[in-house]
């Protein structure tokens, strides 16, 4: 009976600080890891690198992300105080990962009798399987480490998703991290681990596909405890025939009379000789059972606990989604309130602007000008809040040019409306 399953798993990155404590994990830098029961440090040192890091993750991160953290810290540069934010601070405040962390592994029972190579050979078949079917470069993987201190050997691959997108309001290529660019969403992951169970296949490797979805992820726990359930039963029907025989044969012992005996023979009647006979033979049937069960029994509980720290891990999984759910919704809420609360201002300020250009003397409508320019170039506005700021002003046709508004646009210079006018003194306002 083949229970041996392979397993592939993505786990997203965050932040900054998760990934310092995903390294603290992976390198074992914690003495708190003593009193962690699944983790047997003395066996710490029999753990491998498949790809080194010789640092921090933060500081390794650092390294493969230089040139975006060079870009980001340019275009700071010409930022609005309000504005500007570290390299780091962005990469928390971004609903993008900061790193993926992929993790390889299979059921306890396929890594038993596999040498120290073996477990090698298998894992450089999992990077195969980064480099070609994920698409990952060599110089994206910020640690590889093959854990051997737990009950079952894994890989952990830290990778990354460092691409190049087009910022369609530049229309430039800038730097990003995106692990959407590599696993698009479940439908994209479950195709993956299916290259994935292929390829392990390919190399000969005697491994099922993963469980697919919760409909099935019980499934193999149940034909288990079907099998389980047939040889318990067996085993029972086998018991109480013996004991109808063991009784049978008891009576006959009672029965028989006594029969003399010598060095050489023992008389016995035929059937209490069968009586006899039938005890042998269902306790031999029961001794050859007894190996099956045990062997049954143990694959179950090799599955079990590999299933129940699956089933742990997607708990935590879980909690983390509704968590980042939750956290997501109340930055959505917020968002859309510091938008309606940022659009209004904007207007406030496009009708005093306004005002200015129509009453204001010519150098608060110079300065003015160079405001409006200001607020264009860093996008806050755009040509038509351009036009309706500037039209039939002193300034429109300065304003129009540098906005790329048709000159056809243009009208009548001081031919405003009335409603330009404010039931206040404008006077108090312009400098």
């Amino acid at each position: 009976m083949n229970l041996n399953y392979a397993i592939f798993r993505s786990e997203p990155i965050m932040t900054m600080s998760d990934l310092r404590q995903i390294g603290s994990h992976n390198n074992r830098e914690k003495q708190a890891y003593n009193s962690n029961p699944d983790i047997k440090l003395e066996l710490s040192k029999d753990n491998i690198e498949l790809l080194p890091i010789n640092t921090t993750y933060t500081k390794g991160f650092k390294e493969i992300t230089k040139e975006y953290e060079k870009e980001h810290n340019e275009r700071m540069k010409t930022e609005r105080k309000e504005r500007k934010r570290t390299f780091t601070e962005m990469l928390n405040k971004s609903r993008n990962v900061v790193a993926d962390e992929l993790l390889f592994t299979a059921t306890h029972k396929f890594f038993d009798n596999m040498t120290r190579e073996d477990i090698i050979n298998w894992a450089n078949t999992c990077m195969d399987f980064v480099y070609e079917d994920l698409g990952y470069k060599k110089e994206q993987v910020l640690h590889s480490v093959i854990h051997l201190d737990e009950e079952t050997p894994h890989l952990h691959c830290v990778v990354i998703p460092l691409v190049k997108k087009l910022d369609k309001r530049t229309n430039t290529e800038r730097y990003t991290i995106s692990k959407k660019q590599y696993i698009k969403d479940k439908i994209h992951l479950s195709e993956l681990q299916d290259k994935y169970h292929q390829r392990l296949t390919e190399k000969g490797y005697d491994l099922e596909r993963g469980i697919k979805n919760s409909d099935t992820k019980h499934q193999k726990t149940k034909e288990l405890k079907k099998t389980t359930r047939y040889y318990e039963n067996k085993v029972k029907n086998i018991n109480k025939k013996l004991d109808i025989v063991m009784n049978e044969f008891d009576e006959k012992m009672k029965t028989t009379k006594k029969v003399p005996f010598s060095k050489t023979q023992l008389l016995i009647e035929k059937d209490t000789f069968d009586s006899m006979n039938k005890v042998i033979n269902e306790t031999k049937k029961v001794i050859e059972l007894e190996p099956k069960i045990q062997e049954l029994f143990s694959e179950v509980n090799h599955y079990t606990k590999s299933h129940q720290t699956l089933e742990k891990e997607n708990q935590s999984m879980q909690r983390e989604i509704k968590s980042l759910k939750t956290r997501n919704h109340n930055l959505t809420e917020e968002n859309n309130n510091l938008k309606s609360y940022i659009s209004t201002i904007l207007e406030a300020i496009k009708r005093f602007f306004r005002k200015i250009l129509l009453f204001g003397n010519d150098k608060s409508k110079s300065d003015t000008t160079r405001e409006i320019i200001e607020y264009y170039d860093n996008k806050d506005f755009n040509s038509d809040d351009v036009y309706d700021i500037s039209r039939s002003t002193d300034k429109e046709d300065e304003l129009f040019d540098y906005a790329n508004i048709p000159s056809y646009m243009k009208s009548n210079k001081n031919t405003y409306n009335e409603k330009d006018k404010d039931d206040f003194e404008l006077e108090k306002w312009i400098l």
